[in-house]
């Protein structure tokens, strides 16, 4: 295999592609996600739980094992394992007949000292994964379930337009995002990254009811009434990252994040391909009228619905998302 490392990209070729996405990899990079695991357990920011937490008496181990019984006779857990017993992939896990998409895979991650402030230059997994990728020449494929992308955001995709480069952009509708706090200092950016030239989605909220509905988009959103929570982007149709890193200010200063970047046209086509069909019907595509309004616009298959504002959800959690954006509270985002 020439040391290359080999992620399963669950969800190519299923439909379930955005609603979370993992990766399985055999490989050298094993050995590194061990190492950087070893790393941070060895940090100043890690303490022995005993430090922390009163040990446990026989009352509280009795309460979990009640907990864990009654879990058991719960109907959606019943489900749940009635669904991994028919899982294909499980199958072909155990009886080691998965098939693996052949690549090489960089590891990248945030100095556990970022949790403290002290990282060096190279410390944070941004700088990483910039110096990895380089400039990019054609495209740039971004999901993102919690999306702040900045003033900085906003330049760097609007100067990537301004070089040829085109930019799509998935995230959560306000509908489907459960952080009403985090999608205020998404919103206002809207507006700024549209007439830069981005092309931005928003994940509709998909319930038990759009399973059988020919416009379903084949389970992309998962599970009813799911959200985004998939966290990748592919470049180029060349390379794809899939990792914990949000395109947000936590992620970016405050979080320590890791991922793989995997570079491999198979998988980043997959990612890029999914936008100009299921990505419109399983999202509202924002823009702006030719008054310069927000707009989203659903595609059923059959037809475009036009939406004012924000689709399915009232005025009061508009207001309130109205008047988050107006707090100092960004960074934190």
């Amino acid at each position: 295999m020439g040391g290359h490392d080999g992620p399963e990209y669950a969800g190519v070729g299923d439909g379930a592609l955005f609603a979370d996405l993992d990766v399985l990899a055999i490989g050298p990079v094993v050995d590194r996600v061990s190492r950087d695991f070893d790393r941070y357990w060895a940090s100043q920011s890690a303490y022995p739980a005993d430090r922390l937490l009163s040990g446990a008496d026989e009352e509280d181990l009795d309460a979990m094992a009640a907990d864990l019984a009654s879990v058991q006779q719960d109907a959606e857990a019943r489900r749940f394992v009635a669904a991994l017993q028919n899982s294909e992939f499980l199958r072909e896990l155990l009886d080691r007949e998965v098939s693996f998409v052949w690549a090489p895979v960089e590891m990248v991650s945030d100095d556990p000292a970022k949790a403290q402030g002290l990282e060096g230059e190279q410390g944070r997994l941004s700088q990483q994964l910039a110096l990895a990728l380089g400039e990019p020449e054609k495209t740039v494929t971004l999901v993102s379930p919690y999306f702040v992308p900045g003033n900085r955001g906003v330049e760097l995709f609007r100067e990537l337009e301004s070089a040829g480069v085109q930019v799509r952009i998935l995230t959560n509708s306000l509908e489907a995002n459960d952080v009403a706090l985090v999608h205020s200092g998404y919103a206002k950016y809207r507006e700024a990254l549209l007439k830069a030239g981005v092309e931005l989605f928003e994940l509709r909220k998909f319930r038990s009811e759009d399973a059988d509905s020919k416009s379903s988009p084949g389970g992309i959103a998962g599970s009813s009434a799911a959200s985004l929570h998939a966290k990748t982007f592919a470049v180029d149709g060349q390379s794809l990252f899939v990792g914990s890193f949000n395109f947000d200010p936590r992620s970016a200063n405050l979080n320590t994040e890791l991922g793989f970047l995997i570079k491999s046209p198979e998988l980043a086509t997959a990612l890029e391909s999914a936008f100009p069909e299921k990505v419109r019907l399983a999202a509202y595509e924002v823009v702006l009228d030719k008054e310069g309004d927000l707009r989203w616009l659903e595609f059923t298959g059959t037809e475009t619905i036009e939406h004012r504002h924000e689709p399915n959800t009232g005025p009061f959690k508009r207001a309130l998302v109205y008047l988050f954006s107006l707090l100092p509270v960004e960074p934190l985002l």
